[in-house]
């Protein structure tokens, strides 16, 4: 029966929402078909269930979609009698109920889309619905004689989930002049509105920093006393005060909401695409004769809806593999010692600009000679190849195209086709991928990825005279160290914290900046947790926090350990994030030698002269930056240095000239110098090293960590020639 043209667009809105309700329903029986709930757990969780079908079905019926409802009040039929007697739903009924679901979703999308006139009539789906449906005496009859009519190719093969619709298109068309007729919007449009709401709260900073100029001013005017002079000047610096911060409290508050609308509009919930996986989990345990239950943690997280539906595929391969490959059968779980159903956890967890997912699950393991043996059958790598990769790059062998375990091809593997389509799609998205595995208790795999929408609270701290930021998400608390907390040993220091000892890290060390020592009384130490671990941190000062948009780093640099992204302050400094997996890792900073060492870096990107900066740092040199060749000679005038690193090419006087000014002057004549550049070209480097550089690096080399060394380098071999 076709739908009234007028309720054409109702319908598209009416599917959204039915997706919705269903996602609920599907949630609700995969957890009646659970062991162990007590009586009133079931009694809620039927009545909620009869509430959502009866939602459907009175909607359905409202806008003359008479199959739907049909449909509908079929489903109830078939929950009736166990919500009578609020027993445990035996597992052949929940096919049945997640049968009838696909065929209600997938006809609700058809009559959204303008094509319920070419539908099939529904008595067949209907007629299979009622006989599968148990009657109304049998209800209190157990699990195996209840729902013997069940069809077998629905109880011993459920059909996978059917693609559902993540926005009905007509619903974002406005139908005609109404008060809540939408827009199309473009993601370009919103990025450019983003980018604007990041401008204006650039503006807000620096009115809190013209806040407290004033504040400074007025406090130096209190100084000189009451004088006559100055008291006209005193009350309109304090009107001014007053009137400045009420402004910035204001623009504060539209900056939220308007980020707030933003978000809204758009990000969802990780649990719109994290949801329908345990149904994907249940029904393929189901047809491998497994059992698996999917746990979820941190679903509340919202992210941008393009990023999630990237993702999507991605996790399906994941989960998909940890059920065919990682879990074990029943009996063999049990027989070593596991409870028979497999365990696979989701965890998302977002820290400033970075995401975190993270897959496991509680199977075999990676059989690493299992693994050596596919990838050298494939071709994928030759025999002495695989002998001299560790178990690390051997687990890595796993992602490589075309490979695969499985010597034949199921519906679910053998094809080669899976892992690596999940590298690709997580490197597309500027991310990396992590495999760890221990054999017989399972395998991880950790997805780390950047986010850039909207801002993040971050904490500004203070090591020695470099500011860094930490996401405010990582930080659980901050303390000051006390002698009585502490437990200082031979080679570490920890702190006793809520009855554990948490290893004390020193920021200054753990940057290269000092040797490391314990903190002293009264230091500020934050608790610090990343991915299960925990640390004390040691700062020197707790500068405070700012909710900063944080920025990837450029490709070029992506790779360094340390940093996450960088964020801008209000009157345009850098400010480099610190990523808190790096910041909780065992790996411990060779203790450099007090500074002695002068460097001047020559860039004039803001961001690739605070990295190089960073770097240098750690490795104990005193570091000056200049934002153009004209600056860095006029530093050149006024100090000396040990080693000059510049850009190759800048707009206001390019290395190359740079060089040739120093070459120049009998003071500069033999100081080293090394060219960095973006193009990692035989050209690029043939131009620089001629023109008399002392190295030459491209920033992809910077990024590896051979900036440090390449310095260190040409400064002996120039020591030596002199």
């Amino acid at each position: 029966m076709p739908v009234d043209p007028m309720l054409q667009p109702l319908v598209a809105g009416f599917a959204v929402e039915a997706q919705e309700v269903i996602q609920k329903v599907t949630m609700d029986l995969l957890e009646l078909e659970r062991e162990g709930l007590e009586n009133d757990a079931l009694a809620r969780i039927y009545t909620r269930l009869g509430r959502h079908l009866h939602t459907l079905k009175g909607s359905a019926a409202s806008l003359g979609l008479q199959d739907l409802g049909d449909i509908a009040h079929k489903l109830e039929d078939a929950l009736a009698p166990l919500k009578a007697h609020t027993q445990k739903m035996p597992r052949p009924v929940v096919d049945v109920l997640l049968h009838g679901l696909d065929l209600f979703m997938l006809r609700a999308q058809a009559h959204a889309d303008g094509r319920g006139d070419d539908l099939p009539n529904p008595a067949a789906a209907l007629a299979q619905l009622v006989s599968a449906a148990p009657p109304p005496e049998a209800a209190a009859v157990l699990p195996g004689g209840a729902f013997a009519q069940v069809p077998p190719t629905v109880a011993a093969a459920p059909p996978s989930t059917p693609p559902v619709p993540s926005e009905a298109p007509a619903a974002l068309e406005p139908a005609g002049e109404s008060a809540d007729a939408g827009w199309r919007v473009s993601a370009t449009q919103v990025t450019s509105l983003m980018r604007e709401v990041e401008r204006l709260r650039e503006v807000r900073l620096r009115v809190e920093e013209r806040s407290r100029e004033l504040e400074r001013v007025s406090a130096l005017l209190a100084k000189q006393g009451l004088l006559a002079e100055t008291a006209e000047a005193r009350t309109l610096l304090s009107g001014t005060g007053r009137s400045l911060r009420t402004d910035g409290e204001e623009t504060s508050d539209v900056v939220d909401a308007l980020e707030d609308g933003l978000k809204a509009i758009t990000t969802r919930p990780t649990r719109t695409i994290l949801d329908p996986l345990q149904r994907m989990v249940r029904d393929l345990s189901r047809q491998l004769g497994k059992e698996a239950r999917l746990s979820v943690v941190g679903a509340e997280v919202s992210l941008d809806r393009r990023l999630l539906e990237k993702l999507q595929g991605a996790l399906v391969h994941i989960l998909r593999n940890a059920v065919d490959h990682g879990l074990e059968m029943p009996a063999e779980r049990e027989k070593a010692g596991k409870h028979h159903e497999g365990a696979l956890t989701l965890r998302v967890e977002q820290q400033g600009n970075l995401l975190y997912l993270e897959a496991s699950d509680d199977g075999r393991g990676i059989d690493l000679s299992q693994v050596r043996k596919a990838a050298e059958k494939r071709g994928l790598v030759t025999a002495e190849e695989v002998a001299r990769l560790n178990d690390n790059q051997v687990r890595e062998l796993i992602f490589r195209e075309g490979f695969s375990t499985r010597s034949d091809v199921t519906d679910t593997s053998g094809r080669g086709v899976g892992l690596d389509a999940v590298r690709a799609t997580v490197e597309s998205l500027q991310g990396r991928i992590e495999v760890s595995s221990t054999r017989g208790q399972g395998t991880r795999f950790v997805l780390t990825l950047p986010v850039d929408l909207g801002s993040s609270p971050v904490l500004m701290v203070r090591a020695l005279e470099q500011f860094v930021g930490l996401p405010m998400l990582a930080v659980e608390s901050t303390q000051l160290a006390r002698p009585d907390m502490l437990r200082v040993g031979k080679r570490r220091t920890h702190l006793e914290h809520q009855g554990q000892l948490l290893p004390v890290v020193d920021l200054g060390a753990r940057l290269g900046l000092r040797a490391s020592s314990p903190p002293a009384e009264g230091q500020p130490l934050l608790i610090v947790q990343s991915g299960g671990k925990r640390v004390a941190l040691g700062v020197d000062a707790v500068v405070g926090d700012r909710d900063l948009v944080i920025r990837p780093l450029p490709s070029e640099v992506r790779e360094v350990a340390a940093w996450q992204g960088a964020a801008t302050l209000s009157r345009g400094e850098l400010l480099l994030i610190l990523r808190p997996d790096w910041v909780v890792s065992d790996s411990e900073k060779v203790t450099v030698s007090a500074v002695s060492r002068r460097a001047l870096v020559v860039d004039d990107s803001l961001t690739a002269r605070a990295l190089h900066r960073a770097m240098l740092e750690a490795g104990g040199f005193q570091v000056h930056l200049a934002a153009s060749g004209a600056r860095a000679l006029e530093r050149l005038q006024a100090d000396t240095y040990d080693v000059v690193i510049c850009d190759l090419d800048m707009e206001e006087m390019d290395g190359i000239e740079l060089i040739a000014r120093l070459r120049e002057r009998k003071d500069t004549r033999t100081l080293p110098v090394i060219l960095v550049s973006a193009h990692d070209s035989a050209v690029a480097r043939e131009r620089g090293l001629s023109s008399g550089a002392d190295g030459f690096l491209s920033k992809r080399e910077c990024a590896a960590g051979r900036l440090l060394a390449e310095v260190l380098d040409v400064m002996s071999r120039r020591g030596s020639r002199e």
